[in-house]
């Protein structure tokens, strides 16, 4: 083995085994190339806008043409009971009065609207008192089974009639001229970015969906108060439900005064 042409045929060999050993297994001991990589452009996702103001905005309250009649400055939230309630006397006549709360007037407007849209409306926010005359409701044979009296929509025909006999441009002029306060609550309810005359509009076109039954409204009573028995109607919200109580002939009117009213703030 110490011949050097021996030696150098060996080394050849070896060489060349080596060289064939690493084209076999070329994949495994280098590293993989690198692939190019494609540029995608990215896709341009359009954004909502964001509402920065109202969508039904209330023209603002001028102050009166009329030499005789100065108005004064609206007073602060909490002091406006007597002064929303002597304008509401002037629209309605003095049969409001006694129908109406005598504290945080403007509050329970507001709060009471609000949840016109939802399953209920807590007594004690309501602007209006409880109404004197009894729900009534007739028994059938059918043992858990009732039917809603229609003398029970006599209970509501005083408000109806008041509301119905308004003259609602000047309701919308004190509307207008009391909606700072109006706008105060709303954002004290937890609205601090909300427009109280959005959901004003919101509402009505919430009670101008309330279906109408055709015959006789049925009743069960589950427990202390009456429900109705349609799945559908009980489901309805506490505003929609209110309409279904005063029966159809007084529903028909306020939304006919509800629609004009909408008509006149947007």
């Amino acid at each position: 083995m110490d011949d050097p042409d021996v030696k150098l045929l060996v080394f050849i060999v070896l060489l060349a085994g080596l060289a064939g050993a690493f084209w076999l297994f070329r994949d495994d001991i280098l590293p993989a190339a690198d692939e190019p990589v494609v540029m995608q452009p990215e896709v341009a996702v359009e954004e909502e806008p964001t509402q920065s103001g109202p969508v039904h905005p209330i023209a603002p309250f001028g102050q009166s043409t009329s030499p005789d009649r100065k108005l004064v400055p609206l007073p602060p939230l909490d002091d406006s009971d007597s002064y929303l309630l002597l304008a509401l006397i002037d629209i309605f006549g003095p049969d409001v009065e006694p129908v109406l709360v005598n504290e945080a007037l403007v509050d329970n407007f507001v709060t009471t609207i609000d949840n016109l849209t939802r399953s209920h409306v807590a007594e004690k926010i309501r602007p209006v008192n409880r109404l004197s005359e009894s729900f009534v409701a007739d028994a059938t044979d059918d043992k858990g089974l009732y039917y809603l009296n229609p003398d029970s929509y006599k209970r509501y025909d005083l408000l109806v009639n008041l509301v119905v006999r308004a003259d609602l441009e000047v309701v919308v002029e004190t509307y207008r001229r009391f909606y700072p306060l109006f706008q105060e609550s709303y954002v004290r309810l937890g609205y601090p970015d909300g427009y109280f005359n959005d959901r004003a509009v919101e509402v009505i076109d919430h009670l101008l969906l309330t279906p109408e039954p055709k015959g006789p409204v049925r009743l069960v009573r589950p427990h202390v108060l009456y429900e109705f028995a349609d799945a559908e109607l009980e489901a309805l919200s506490s505003g929609q439900k209110l309409l279904l109580r005063m029966g159809s002939e007084n529903a028909a009117s306020i939304k006919q005064v509800l629609k004009e009213f909408r008509a006149l703030i947007v």
